[in-house]
């Protein structure tokens, strides 16, 4: 299996950067996964956090090296990092759960599944033509479904903003899981959040897309929608992958970007998950709150050990 990949945030005009990106992959299976924590509830970037952590914990266990039945995984790994940001705020007598959009891709066998919630989409891209986007979990998206909206109204209309579905709220998420889609080598598969598709239409996406390389398009998309929006930009996030093929093609050495996974044994499982917020730490007394990264990490270990445990009563 052989993929160029590239992620990159921008906090924007923000005081603390929410999305939270990352990709985990095994010989035979590829898990990409972006979150937009909301910034209309407390802690959105812990629940990001949690989203992206659990997926990864829970490919981690079910990769060997391949998932096995790769939308109920999705449908079911979302479900339970709803249910670890519950636990989160329970745990810690929160008086509001903190949310966060979420949506990802698990590429195996020269196919890719996809699935999301709330309005952080997906793109998959090939020759210029977009084959499939994501629909937004929001408000607009409804009414132009209904016929009572104009689809030119999406990045304008007032209620653009108003979801009525994520991860974290009161009621159970409702999960958007795509039919397997085949790819074919040069194919693009981006994950981005609101940040950039809100500013950049998709005419242009495709674009930068279709003609430079991701380790090119995904700054320049991510530079153009931050400068674009000025003081107002919100946080920025992209996470793009190049697909090139599942066989056993060799290494592309010198470019960074490209992962070749012909060498790697069939347990092994190599995971890069971006803490798009680093260099930002919203410790004690930052706007108010208590929140730091001590507690996010043991709500972490707390999600990994429990996985680890029924993982292991499983086999």
């Amino acid at each position: 299996m052989q993929f160029s990949v590239y992620q990159q945030s921008h906090i924007g005009g923000r005081k603390v950067n929410q999305d939270r990106m990352g990709y985990s992959y095994t010989r035979d299976a590829l898990l990409l996964v972006l979150a937009d924590g909301m910034g209309g509830h407390q802690r959105g970037e812990v629940a990001a956090a949690i989203a992206l952590q659990t997926l990864s914990a829970l490919f981690r266990a079910q990769a060997t090296p391949y998932v096995k039945k790769p939308e109920r995984f999705l449908e079911e790994a979302f479900q339970q990092a709803h249910l670890d940001i519950l636990r989160y705020a329970a745990g810690r007598g929160l008086p509001d759960t903190p949310r966060t959009t979420i949506v990802a891709c698990l590429v195996q066998h020269n196919c890719a599944v996809w699935a999301h919630c709330g309005d952080s989409r997906l793109y998959w891209v090939r020759r210029g033509q977009v084959l499939a986007r994501t629909r937004d979990h929001s408000h607009i998206e409804h009414l132009i479904a209904k016929g009572l909206a104009d689809p030119a109204e999406r990045n304008s209309h007032p209620d653009r903003n108003k979801l009525y579905n994520c991860l974290g709220a009161s009621t159970l998420p409702r999960v958007d899981v795509s039919r397997q889609a085949g790819l074919e080598p040069g194919d693009v598969l981006l994950l981005c959040s609101d940040g950039l598709w809100g500013v950049l239409p998709d005419t242009e996406i495709v674009h930068q897309l279709s003609t430079h390389t991701i380790v090119q398009a995904v700054p320049d998309m991510i530079g153009m929608a931050t400068a674009i929006a000025g003081s107002r930009a919100d946080n920025t996030t992209a996470l793009a992958i190049q697909w090139q093929g599942a066989g056993g093609a060799a290494f592309a050495g010198g470019d960074d970007s490209v992962v070749s996974t012909q060498m790697l044994s069939e347990g092994e499982v190599n995971s890069r998950i971006d803490d798009a917020g680093a260099g930002q730490p919203p410790g004690p007394g930052k706007d108010g709150d208590p929140f730091d990264e001590d507690d996010i990490e043991k709500a972490i270990a707390e999600i990994r050990g429990a996985i680890e445990k029924s993982s292991k009563l499983l086999k």
